[in-house]
């Protein structure tokens, strides 16, 4: 072998040692920490601090009542708001024989209250209307907050 040779075999080598060595003292490393961890107060006794509402000093409640919400920050969040006349169920088989001047039955009765629905939340119902050629609705019947905020959960 050559004096290049041997001395990139003696890098190979002592790079090698370096690596095994570095690896023992990680262990060690790993090691220390686990009995660290171990040490520590168990999860069930943690103590943690209480959230707080918008910068203030209060804690977060469970028990918030609706009209303690502050409703300024969301008032200009859009929203979709549809109306629904009714609804029925159909096989692929018949939507695909729809064409124009096909009727489709719903499983409301004419006259019956249209649903007013907010992001396909059911806020009231309504009658419609017709209002310089265009369609409207009359709320008929609005649904409470605290009803909605019920159903919200659900």
């Amino acid at each position: 072998m050559s004096e290049d040779e041997e001395a990139v075999g003696d890098d190979w080598a002592e790079a090698m040692e370096e690596q095994t060595t570095s690896e023992a003292e990680g262990d060690a490393d790993w090691g220390d920490a686990l009995k660290e961890q171990g040490d520590a107060e168990s999860p069930e006794s943690a103590q943690f601090d209480e959230l707080e509402a918008d910068g203030n000093s209060e804690p977060v409640k469970a028990d918030v009542s609706p009209e303690d919400i502050k409703l300024d920050v969301i008032l200009d969040v859009p929203v979709t708001v549809s109306m629904e006349i009714g609804r029925t169920q159909v096989n692929i088989r018949n939507l695909l024989q729809l064409n124009q001047g096909s009727v489709i039955e719903l499983d409301r009765f004419a006259g019956e209250p249209m649903d007013v629905l907010v992001n396909g939340t059911l806020i009231a119902h309504g009658e419609v209307v017709v209002v310089n050629d265009k369609f409207g609705i009359r709320l008929t019947d609005v649904i409470s907050p605290s009803e909605r905020v019920k159903k919200l959960g659900s």
